[in-house]
């Protein structure tokens, strides 16, 4: 997000979070501040392989509430920023086709408060396609997730009817967008409405 009415207008549908990329090669790339920060929801700030020092440092500008992390970050980096900003709460993103990548995640198990399930594919995220989902059912951990990867305004009842103990919430990303980090508060108000249900 970067537009502040867009922010204001999303942020007005009662979401529990909003997102900023803070990753250059982003389309959707935060490069400067926005005019107006949501108040009313968290905010997420999304990071790829970047330095730690910088996360705090952007973490601190836009007063974020969570840090995302898209790219090849070791639980040994991941250990380094809660201990340098223990105030944040940490996402770990993960690439997803078959069960096996669920593995991936074991060494993260309590280093991270949510995984974030994305889809397999050229992008570091954003491939605006979605995964098989019942590959989630081999998904045994403690750690809850959010659900990412494509997911667009004729999937309301494909996202009611997921059910998984760990699933907290559901990623909406490019498939709402009207531009690259310029939402479309008709679906995403729509979309929102029939999930509620």
């Amino acid at each position: 997000m970067r537009d502040a009415e867009n922010i204001r207008e999303v942020e007005a549908l009662g979401i529990d979070m909003m997102g900023f990329i803070f990753y250059s090669k982003s389309s959707r790339y935060v490069s400067e501040r926005p005019a107006y920060l949501p108040m009313k929801c968290k905010r997420v700030g999304v990071f790829v392989d970047e330095g730690i020092e910088k996360i705090k440092k952007i973490a601190d500008d836009y007063a974020l509430n969570f840090i995302q992390l898209h790219g090849h970050e070791s639980p040994e980096q991941i250990s380094q920023l809660s201990l340098l900003a223990p105030q944040l709460s940490i996402i770990k993103a993960f690439n997803i086709a078959t069960k096996e990548d669920l593995e991936e995640t074991a060494p993260y198990a309590g280093l991270v408060d949510y995984f974030l399930f994305d889809t397999k594919g050229p992008s570091v995220g954003g491939n605006g396609e979605k995964f098989d989902w019942s590959v989630l059912e081999a998904y045994n951990g403690d750690t809850p997730f959010l659900l990412s990867g494509g997911i667009s305004p004729d999937d309301a009842e494909r996202v009611k009817a997921f059910h998984h103990s760990k699933c907290i919430g559901f990623d909406l990303n490019s498939k709402f967008e009207v531009l690259p980090a310029l939402k479309d508060i008709n679906k995403l108000k729509e979309f929102i409405k029939k999930i509620r249900l």
